[in-house]
């Protein structure tokens, strides 16, 4: 389900962004507007850290706290969607036109697994009838173990992220 987002997105974004800024009276600082570019060019759930050491990686300077002050705005504007997949640290993900999608988290080796079933947005047409409510919007995460948590390909994914993110914080 994760693609990068076309540059045709990137433009709408940057400019709701922009007006969200305005709106609000917060400083358009090119950084952030890299921040979010960086983000709508990225694959599927990420850390703030993430963000911050691919952007770094590519020559980008900006700061971890530029980053993540960031990422809080734009939760705000809801151009980014913030999850907490049962740990302690937040992933996020795009929310501009991205098509909606539920979870599955392995709570062995943290691999996430994105899903669409038309059934979920046909109950959620249903309760809004029968609770006379307008929905504007659902999460849903099933958390379980990988069926062979011995060779979960994730959890190799994972731990080599991990390793990566280790090297580049001590060059």
């Amino acid at each position: 389900m994760a693609h990068p987002a076309k540059e045709e997105t990137i433009q709408v974004v940057k400019e709701i962004f922009r007006s969200y800024l305005k709106e609000h009276n917060q400083r358009q600082t090119p950084e952030r507007f890299m921040v979010l570019e960086e983000i709508y060019r990225a694959d599927g759930h990420f850390d703030a850290d993430d963000i911050y050491f691919n952007m770094k990686n590519s020559g980008t300077r900006v700061s971890r706290a530029t980053v993540y002050n960031t990422l809080d705005v734009l939760v705000e504007c809801g151009l980014v969607q913030r999850h907490q997949f049962g740990k302690n640290q937040y992933y996020y993900e795009r929310a501009y036109a991205y098509q909606q999608h539920d979870h599955i988290i392995c709570q062995e080796c943290g691999g996430v697994l994105e899903f669409c079933d038309p059934r979920i947005q046909e109950i959620q047409s249903m309760m809004e009838q029968v609770y006379e409510f307008n929905i504007s919007g659902h999460s849903l995460h099933f958390f379980g173990t990988c069926s062979d948590p011995e060779n979960c390909e994730r959890k190799k994914e994972l731990e080599d992220k991990e390793e990566r993110k280790k090297e580049k914080e001590e060059s």
